[in-house]
């Protein structure tokens, strides 16, 4: 599917969006209820990765295929690993045949779990034959992807003597870790994060609870950017989001204020004004705590003709796609002046933006998605753009709700 995208006949915009569940938090909830049966969710994201997450859950052997969905491959390893009687082979993409996991997998062997890589060391597939995992105390580079933190605390109450997990290091992404620990908070599961050090109590049974997700922060990013990107006097509101969120991407409230987006909260619903252009012609943010948003920073801030120094991103390299060259090929493409690292992206000034450029996708939903919103400035095409659908359903739609003329070709 190839989109061709245009700008609204009025840039002025003005719309209701219904934005679905945090797929962070739904996935965290769906481990613990499997964990826990009589928790409860509401408002579970409508992804295909929440989708493959509950479909792997109810697998006992055989294989279980996540597809893109590097989340459930990572919760998946610690959820198996811990159940005895389980044999599964963990399997996905091509892509997710070359995302790491063996950080996570050694911590796992550490405690006693009997995991094995079918090809190449290091990486999916994995065979796992579920274990009673009895060790309690194992440590982890602190500077991973929180994923690998968060497989590990969400079985920790279910083992036998819980769990002390050392990070070793400086630790990067503590928002998505408070967030599994507030998770099991909620349902009653004491722990602790002092200085680098964490620890769950084990729990063999829980109250009945209702979990309520909240809506998708990173999702939310794509109509910062087309806020951002819109005339002074726009105003989209989102729902269902809290002032206290659990995700690290709210930060998207305090950054987009650097382009003129004022957030505002009324009751369960977000609303996003452009009060003003952009003061500044340079930004310099340090996105260790959020780097799933860096995409679509980046692209705004082409879009509005301002330089950026982006910093925090080495986790990046490993996600659907390599996201930092990703971004240099295609911002390149538009007429950007850009270099990256390893773990940084900078944006100079450029005199140019390209037109009709057809953007590729790398079957990453969040490249299509970063890409959409500049539209409003220059018309262009999304290469690969059903990859959205299996992520964000509604994205589409929200924009033609929105007034983007779009037309498949």
């Amino acid at each position: 599917m190839k989109l061709h995208l245009s700008a609204p006949s009025n840039k002025l915009l003005h719309n209701n969006i219904q934005i679905t569940g945090s797929k962070s938090e739904s996935n965290r909830s769906l481990l613990l209820q499997a964990l826990y049966p009589n928790i409860s969710i509401k408002n579970l994201s409508n992804s295909d990765d929440a989708e493959v997450m509950q479909k792997g859950l109810k697998i006992e052997n055989g294989v279980v295929d996540i597809h893109h969905a590097g989340t459930a491959m990572r919760f998946l390893t610690g959820y198996f690993a811990s159940q005895e009687g389980k044999e599964v082979t963990l399997t996905g993409s091509q892509r997710m045949t070359e995302r790491p996991v063996k950080v996570l997998v050694e911590a796992l062997q550490n405690l006693g779990a009997e995991i094995s890589y079918e090809k190449n060391d290091g990486y999916p597939p994995i065979r796992i034959k579920g274990k009673k995992l009895i060790k309690s105390q194992v440590s982890l580079p602190a500077n991973i992807s929180s994923q690998y933190i968060s497989s590990l605390l969400l079985i920790a109450p279910s083992l036998q003597n819980g769990l002390e997990l050392d990070l070793v290091g400086k630790i990067t992404s503590v928002p998505y870790i408070k967030m599994t620990l507030a998770l099991l908070s909620q349902i009653g599961i004491e722990n602790s994060f002092e200085g680098n050090t964490i620890k769950v109590s084990p729990k063999a049974s829980v109250d009945d609870v209702s979990l309520v997700v909240e809506s998708d922060w990173s999702s939310a990013s794509y109509y910062y950017s087309i806020v951002a990107l819109s005339e002074v006097g726009s105003e989209i509101t989102l729902s269902a989001y809290k002032n206290n969120s659990l995700q690290g991407d709210s930060a998207l409230q305090e950054l987009y204020t650097k382009f003129g987006v004022e957030t505002q909260f009324e009751g369960n619903s977000v609303v996003l004004r452009k009060i003003e252009n952009p003061k500044e012609q340079k930004v310099q943010f340090d996105l260790s705590n959020a780097p799933d948003i860096a995409q679509t920073i980046a692209v705004t801030c082409f879009g509005l003709g301002m330089e950026c120094h982006l910093t925090g991103l080495h986790t990046l390299k490993i996600k659907e796609t390599d996201r930092l060259e990703a971004l240099h090929t295609e911002l390149s493409k538009l007429g950007a002046n850009i270099m990256v690292t390893d773990k940084e992206l900078t944006l100079s000034l450029s005199d140019t933006m390209h037109v009709d450029i057809a953007i590729d996708t790398y079957n990453d939903h969040r490249m299509a998605m970063a890409f959409a919103p500049l539209a409003l400035k220059v018309p262009l095409y999304i290469n690969d753009a059903g990859v959205v659908s299996k992520s964000y359903p509604d994205f589409w739609k929200d924009l033609e709700k929105l007034g983007f003329i779009s037309k498949t070709i």
